[in-house]
């Protein structure tokens, strides 16, 4: 009987913790990592849909002796290593089977088809030249990418770093299980971090950046757009972008699918579906799978702290480059663009716009920028996406 419980008591993750200090510590470090995730997610009400599975993702993975998740099954060093699906159906478990979506590329892309069913892409169709602040909102992503090699980053890791400043989570994690996927739990919880705390880090370079006269332009009306030009956007869109950059059309090819389901107008009940319930049963696959990649062993190191923080400076740069980009545009069309909607060139949709339009009100009260900013932010979608292709095309 003792020997029984002996070895029960030896099976437990209390053992393993107790009888290896180093790994407990790692272990508490990442339970304080949940906690805080946590916090943002429910306190602060920071992209809840996305973090909580995130934080779960992260807890179970950091179970001692639960072996959840099997990372060796799916990422090495080895650069002779290759995926095998057999294996994974003989040693997996539900989480290796979930991350499966993630290693295939599949979540993305699924993502981006529900993003593209809720986006109106009207903004963007009814001036196009927002196109140039969504660009210049990509600044960051380049510059985080030189960083990163400054750093001593692979090329093929920096560009997986740099992603994160065009704030689009999905591009992050598509680039990033492609290019580097032994950095996924540090690039994925970074990127998604930051498009959380967009509230809290815009403001500050928007104020910087403009005057109070320029924050309180008062933007006119957009020209309605037809429903000819709704239905022909996308196609023209993903047809022009996959032609030039192959490596982009998963992502660009459902967006734009996801929006023609929208606009076509005859197929609501899909339109519904993919941005309601398939939406979110990926976002819960997505959000635990990402999570489950950053165990203590892989994420509480040197590189991790380089890549928090040069995923900040990326995205503090594309706020700052969407920001030049609307002066330059306000200063062109005298002053008949209100600056503000160039911080939403980053393709956090709708949040972006949100924040240009929350602080285009305390300078103006009677000002709405929403719709404006969502031109700029719908571009940032869409460059996120092209500086995705152009380093799968240079780096895969």
């Amino acid at each position: 009987m003792a020997s029984a419980f002996q070895a029960i008591w030896e099976s437990t993750g209390i053992y393993s913790l107790v009888n290896d200090p180093e790994l407990l510590i790692k272990t508490l470090i990442m339970y304080v990592i949940v906690g805080v995730l946590v916090y943002l997610a429910i306190v602060k009400g920071f992209e809840p849909l996305l973090l909580i599975p995130i934080a779960v993702g992260m807890l179970l993975a950091n179970l001692p002796g639960a072996a959840l998740f099997h990372k060796d099954l799916f990422i090495s060093t080895d650069p002779n290593f290759h995926l095998m699906i057999q294996d994974v159906i003989n040693h997996g478990g539900l989480i290796d089977f979930l991350y499966l979506g993630v290693k295939l590329g599949i979540y993305p892309s699924l993502i981006f088809l529900g993003v593209g069913a809720m986006t109106d892409f009207s903004p963007l169709i009814a001036d196009p030249k927002r196109l140039f602040m969504g660009a210049t909102a990509q600044l960051g992503v380049f510059v985080a990418f030189f960083g990163a090699l400054l750093l001593g980053f692979t090329e093929a890791e920096a560009a997986a770093i740099g992603i994160i400043g065009g704030a689009d989570g999905p591009t992050a994690i598509l680039v990033t299980k492609t290019l580097a996927p032994h950095l996924l739990g540090a690039i994925a919880i970074a990127a998604y971090s930051y498009m959380a705390l967009i509230p809290m880090i815009q403001p500050p370079f928007m104020r910087l950046l403009t005057t109070k006269k320029e924050r309180a332009i008062k933007m006119g009306q957009l020209r309605s757009v037809s429903k000819l030009e709704l239905v022909a956007f996308p196609i023209i869109v993903v047809t022009i972008v996959a032609l030039i950059l192959p490596d982009a059309a998963p992502l660009i090819g459902f967006l734009m699918f996801g929006n023609l389901l929208t606009v076509s107008g005859v197929t609501d009940r899909i339109s519904k579906t993919a941005q309601n319930e398939l939406m979110n049963i990926v976002t819960i696959f997505l959000g635990v799978s990402v999570g489950a990649t950053a165990d203590a062993a892989s994420f509480l190191s040197f590189d991790t702290l380089k890549i928090i923080a040069l995923g900040l400076t990326a995205f503090c740069i594309s706020t700052c480059g969407g920001l030049l980009g609307g002066k330059l545009m306000c200063w062109l069309t005298h002053g008949k663009i209100n600056p503000l909607i160039g911080s939403a060139g980053v393709s956090a949709v709708p949040m972006a716009a949100r924040v240009a339009q929350k602080v285009g009100r305390e300078e103006n009260p009677d000002n709405y920028l929403l719709m404006h900013a969502m031109g700029p932010n719908v571009a940032g979608v869409i460059g996120s996406a092209v500086a995705a292709g152009v380093f799968l095309s240079l780096f895969k």
